[in-house]
């Protein structure tokens, strides 16, 4: 059997191609997309993001809008600042980088955010929305995965699908999205009993439980489609003393033996979350001036 490599990188370029077509129409109407994106503090890792973030949304024609704010930020000031861009016409997509300082209570800012651009999908009225079936702000990374899901398999509707994590940024809004595409759906977890027998069920495997490998092949149903969300640091002391690589929850070698399909990490979700922010921005804009969404980038 031929593993299939689901290309995260290609695909994220081809979402990337598509946005850029809408906001080149939308820009014909008159309007520009606008996305603001916060980062308080140095940490390295966010100032990474948050660079790439702003790159490739003036790559497909929208307004970047950046605001870095010192570490001591008070909650007041960030909260204005936010209200601010709340109120702001320009701006259809507002994301605030996370982690926070510890002083900044998160859920507070995250909710403060308006719902209609909450492009992170975070708010507790866009959780409730995608909860109960109705339209929604979707998270970047389950929304990313389930568009690969439905480029390389079409329909999802009748297959078993197993989502190891259970957070609220991807293990349960991805467990909601697949409900939506009718598939039956376990979330399953760390405490989960006989884990590896749950995942051995899964026609459809989603790893997003943040432990380096913890998946191996055996686990994977011969055939089974495996969308990795994991990203992990590890030592590699083949490329030297102090040297690092990344690899996903699950052993990507014994995996691909047996998977159907399967996302490389790195190159596999991970690119997809940027595309798929730049995607929810658009859809935003659309709302937010009475036109109809756009085909095929939203759940």
């Amino acid at each position: 059997m031929t593993t299939t490599i689901i290309d995260g990188k290609a695909f994220a370029e081809k979402v990337r191609g598509r946005v850029a077509g809408f906001v080149a129409g939308l820009k014909e109407r008159g309007i520009t997309p606008g996305l603001a994106v916060v980062l308080v503090g140095e940490d390295p890792a966010s100032q990474v993001y948050v660079r790439n973030k702003g790159k490739q949304t003036l790559e497909v024609g929208m307004n970047s809008h950046g605001h870095k704010l010192p570490a001591d930020t008070s909650e007041a000031d960030l909260l204005a600042l936010i209200n601010q861009l709340n109120a702001d016409p320009a701006i259809h997509g507002i994301l605030v980088q996370l982690p926070l300082p510890g002083h900044l209570n998160s859920d507070l800012v995250i909710n403060s955010i308006d719902p209609a651009k909450d492009v992170d999908g975070f708010h507790i009225s866009n959780v409730g929305l995608l909860g109960t079936g109705q339209k929604a702000m979707v998270p970047c990374t389950p929304l990313g995965c389930l568009m690969m899901l439905r480029d390389h398999l079409g329909s999802l509707a009748g297959l078993n699908a197993v989502v190891v994590g259970r957070s609220n940024i991807v293990g349960k809004p991805m467990a909601q999205l697949l409900l939506g595409d009718n598939c039956t759906v376990t979330i399953a977890h760390s405490r989960t009993k006989d884990l590896a027998e749950v995942c051995r069920r899964a026609d459809i495997l989603v790893a997003a439980v943040g432990r380096p490998e913890m998946i191996p092949g055996d686990w994977v149903k011969p055939g089974a489609t495996v969308i990795d969300v994991g990203i992990n640091r590890v030592p590699a002391p083949d490329k030297g003393e102090g040297k690092t690589r990344l690899v996903g929850d699950v052993h990507y070698e014994s995996a691909a033996a047996v998977a159907g399909a399967i996302t490389p990490v790195p190159g596999g979700v991970g690119p997809m979350t940027i595309a798929c922010l730049l995607a929810n921005t658009l859809i935003a804009c659309h709302r937010a001036n009475g036109l109809p969404e756009p085909e095929g980038l939203t759940a």
